[in-house]
């Protein structure tokens, strides 16, 4: 699998004949290099954590684009379909839908979800992580927007995610030294450890080097790739 990192909390997975945004958030992200319909070329799934408008992005502009299916809760769904989006498939917290080729699982995050920036003063559902899980490739837990919990436990027993993406900006959600505790404390069976949220606004943590030294030793890979470069776990 190549996981590739746009800033922020936008990544691609690439795996199998199976091209994975999730969070596609290039409009607007300062943290973002590059062409968005160039890098965007072959998608066939969209997964939003939750309806903040740095998380959904550009999900129905690409969608349009490609036919990508886009994979949500509910309200968010019902929501982008009066936006125009077409190909959804909703969901809600604890569910897994099968994509064919790859299951997605919604689990907890601890956030808030209102997609204020389009005028929408209600939550558009939970904030979730998200789990991605395909035959012989890495699992990946997408953390989305969250502090720590402690059912992080039942999530790393239940779900045994192999690639951890952690936020770790602070002021929106952990800090550093928090999301470098959650990794350590609950996904310590996990191979590598990705940070995000960060080094895009001002008011976030600037660089990850606060959660590398955090988890230094700790026998847990941390990996904070180039932005659109990506790495192949």
């Amino acid at each position: 699998m190549k996981i590739t990192w746009f800033g922020h909390s936008a990544f691609r997975l690439d795996f199998a004949d199976k091209v994975v945004l999730i969070d596609p958030f290039f409009t607007g992200n300062p943290a973002f290099q590059g062409d968005r319909d160039k890098l965007c070329e072959g998608v066939t799934h969209i997964l939003i954590t939750h309806g903040h408008g740095d998380h959904v992005g550009d999900t129905v502009e690409i969608a349009k684009a490609t036919g990508a299916k886009v994979v949500t809760n509910f309200e968010l769904c019902m929501y982008l379909a009066k936006q125009g989006l077409e190909n959804f498939d909703p969901m809600n917290t604890g569910g897994t839908t099968d994509q064919g080729g790859f299951t997605v699982s919604l689990v907890r995050a601890d956030h808030s979800a209102g997609l204020v920036e389009m005028d929408v003063n209600f939550p558009l559902g939970n904030a979730n992580g998200v789990v991605v899980k395909a035959p012989g490739e890495p699992t990946v837990y997408h953390m989305g927007d969250t502090d720590i919990f402690g059912d992080m436990a039942l999530i790393a027993e239940i779900h045994k995610p192999d690639v951890v993406i952690a936020p770790i900006g602070d002021r929106f959600t952990m800090g550093p030294e928090v999301a470098a505790l959650a990794v350590q404390r609950y996904f310590s069976g996990a191979k590598s450890a990705i940070p995000c949220h960060y080094a895009s606004f001002p008011p976030l943590v600037p660089d990850a080097d606060r959660f590398v030294a955090a988890l230094d030793g700790k026998g847990i890979q941390v990996v904070v790739p180039h932005k659109t470069v990506g790495v192949t776990i």
